[in-house]
């Protein structure tokens, strides 16, 4: 089983009827407005650096995922079918009841100085990204700082890593990244696939405004660290007008992002019955419209992912962002080679 490594200790650990969460997790609520209706398990995971399937379509190998479950509260959130796994729904439950591995930089350290680990650094690419099921930088991580532990992990063994999220927390760490950005290649990328108010209230309830996403990238940048744009997701009939792009393109140019990469919205099992019950009540007009567009499966049409793709490269090239796709999105360019030093001037006696 894939989460068989969340090692959950104590005395229903060999019921195999005990739900894989409960089984020994201490559970905790807070008292805190931004916590109100949340529950978190701590467990001790078996491991926490994981390989990607190789059948996966992502363009990385290894993963860390402090959390599972994600207070973002993204409707369409592809790994929300990952908390079935616990015994968890996709629905409610993804949103407010978070599995915290509190032993994740323990592991870290631990992993990485391993010989059979070694650093598996293959050329252009970066072994290890974050924030790529859920958000490493989600509300839980300002509590819990699992990341800061990880982060100095990761730079204590020059070991290169990239990061993906939605929160403005990764901010918290830039002198853990510029320092480890001495050491090793380090990336990043915020999401943002749309900057309408409206939209964001209704489909990412619990992230932060897109605006502020784009100053954490403008911010990573000017410190030193290349910080680009997943523009995702593009929701068809939602976001997805020529005006909307254009808007959206035109305030990532604004951020100063390295590059943009569209993604336009997947619909896996769990995200999609979420969504689409959230649609049936919201846009009930357009159910219809996603039914045929997703009728075959997961992913919308290819001509339809790549007239929006066009749309957008145009939009980055008008307005001077970077030519990207979502391979590049999580790398960096090149080092520049280190400036030769001064030839030493002869002294006249």
């Amino acid at each position: 089983m894939r989460w068989d490594n969340l090692r959950l200790t104590g005395p229903d650990q060999d019921d195999p009827a005990a739900p894989l969460f409960a089984r020994g997790a201490v559970t905790r609520t807070f008292d805190t407005p931004e916590f109100k209706g949340m529950t978190f398990y701590e467990i001790r995971a078996r491991s926490i650096i994981n390989r990607v399937p190789a059948a996966s379509r992502v363009p990385f190998e290894y993963t860390i995922n402090p959390y599972r479950g994600c207070s973002h509260r993204c409707i369409y959130c592809f790994a929300r079918k990952t908390h079935e796994y616990l015994d968890l729904d996709a629905g409610a439950d993804f949103d407010s009841k978070i599995v915290v591995k509190v032993n994740a930089a323990e592991l870290a350290r631990k992993e990485l100085a391993s010989p059979r680990w070694g650093g598996h650094h293959v050329r252009g690419r970066f072994p290890i990204a974050m924030g790529t099921n859920v958000d490493c930088y989600q509300r839980a991580e300002g509590r819990y700082r699992l990341m800061r532990g990880i982060l100095s992990a990761l730079r204590d063994a020059a070991n290169p890593f990239s990061i993906l999220t939605k929160g403005t927390l990764i901010l918290r760490d830039l002198d853990l990244l510029t320092e480890a950005a001495e050491v090793t290649e380090v990336g990043a990328n915020v999401s943002v696939g749309f900057v309408d108010p409206e939209m964001w209230r209704a489909v990412e309830a619990g992230t932060p405004d897109p605006r502020r996403r784009l100053e954490v990238c403008a911010r990573l940048n000017d410190n030193g660290i290349a910080c680009g744009v997943l523009m995702a997701p593009i929701l068809p009939y939602l976001t997805d007008s020529p005006g909307q792009l254009e808007r959206t393109v035109k305030e990532i140019a604004g951020s100063g992002a390295t590059h943009i990469a569209p993604i336009v919205l997947h619909l896996r099992p769990g995200a999609r019955e979420w969504w689409l019950s959230w649609l049936s009540r919201e846009h009930p007009r357009l159910v219809p419209r996603y039914l045929e567009l997703y009728g075959r499966g997961a992913y919308a049409p290819k001509a339809y992912q790549q007239r929006i793709t066009s749309q957008v490269k145009e939009l980055a090239e008008r307005f001077g962002v970077g030519r990207a796709t979502p391979a590049m999105a999580r790398r960096l360019p090149p080092r520049p080679a280190p400036a030769p030093p001064p030839p030493e001037q002869l002294r006249l006696l």
